[in-house]
């Protein structure tokens, strides 16, 4: 039997793996950048839904694209992540805003019934498309649920870029760029991490027959929804917050009789402060309970509540 020797190795090194992400991003982005600059050039509305469509999904198709070379069983296959990531993200959002449309009211509980009603979706969403699944690994829950986030942030992305498109001085391109940026560099610690951990949860403690609800999965899904409700409600916390450090009474005065007063460049500068700051520290405090979701994987469940049946 032939055997290479390590001259022969070093001299042809084995082929690097392939960044499919990183094609997958960067064509995107490319080609993004064209459909912008064209539609700005010629102003054709008919390139509106490709620039919405190409802007809303680019960063979470790429998430996905990468989590996919990192699955750990075969039975995740390309179709199954697809199927998660289109139907998952379209069951996700039309259920979340049926829910949300007859259960809220404007109150000041609006933000946290939000993260409640669309973690829930996200989370049924995930278990009836996973249901099938021989074998139930938390890695693989991580990666299914990063993919029914991402599709749901993905179609929740492009409504609102459509929506910024209108404005009270007509069509703004430059609105409707805004935001995809904005949601596009946000997309990764938003949806698709929050489904993440309780994919990750819900496997851990599943069987193949069954879905166990655990307690710690019950305390994963309040968590979650808290870090949603504080992700949608940080400009309203910033703006308290900004008001209580530097209010004036004067300010104080004009609140109390309707009137909206004008921020000083100070309170400006600290409000920018509190709200990305805000942001960077619920992302950060996800993202650390997803890594620890991983590290502690598959650990069998001390105590379940209850085993929904899964079909085989």
């Amino acid at each position: 039997m032939y055997d290479v020797s390590a001259a022969e190795q070093a001299a042809h090194p084995a082929p690097r793996r392939r960044r499919t992400w990183l094609r997958v991003f960067l064509t995107g982005l490319v080609l993004w950048i064209l459909t912008v600059a064209v539609t700005f050039v010629t102003g054709n509305p008919n390139l509106i839904p490709t620039l919405v469509l190409l802007g809303s999904f680019l960063v979470p198709v790429s998430f996905v694209v990468w989590a996919f070379g990192r699955r750990h069983s075969g039975e995740v296959t390309a179709e199954l992540l697809f199927t998660t990531f289109v139907t998952g993200g379209v069951l996700g959002v039309l259920a979340a805003s049926l829910l949300e449309s007859y259960l809220l009211h404007p109150s000041p509980g609006l933000f946290l019934g939000v993260g409640l009603i669309e973690e829930a979706a996200k989370l049924t969403v995930l278990a009836v498309l996973t249901r099938r699944l021989q074998h139930k690994y938390a890695a693989d829950g991580l990666i299914l649920g990063a993919s029914v986030g991402f599709g749901f942030a993905a179609f929740e992305s492009a409504g609102y870029a459509f929506t910024a498109l209108f404005t009270e001085q007509g069509l703004s391109l430059m609105q409707l760029v805004q935001t995809e940026l904005l949601r596009g560099l946000l997309a990764p610690v938003g949806h698709g991490l929050w489904t993440a951990i309780l994919g990750g949860v819900l496997f851990s403690a599943s069987g193949r027959e069954h879905f166990a609800l655990t307690w710690r999965l019950l305390l994963a899904y309040l968590g979650v929804s808290a870090l949603h409700a504080l992700w949608d409600s940080m400009h309203s916390i910033a703006l308290l917050l900004t008001l209580v450090l530097t209010g004036t009474p004067y300010q104080f005065s004009l609140l109390d009789r309707g009137y909206q007063p004008q921020p000083t460049a100070g309170q400006a500068h600290l409000f920018t402060v509190l709200s990305w700051g805000g942001l960077v520290v619920v992302s950060l405090v996800g993202i650390g309970w997803l890594l620890a979701v991983r590290r502690h994987a598959d650990q069998e469940a001390r105590a379940v509540l209850w085993k929904i049946p899964a079909h085989r």
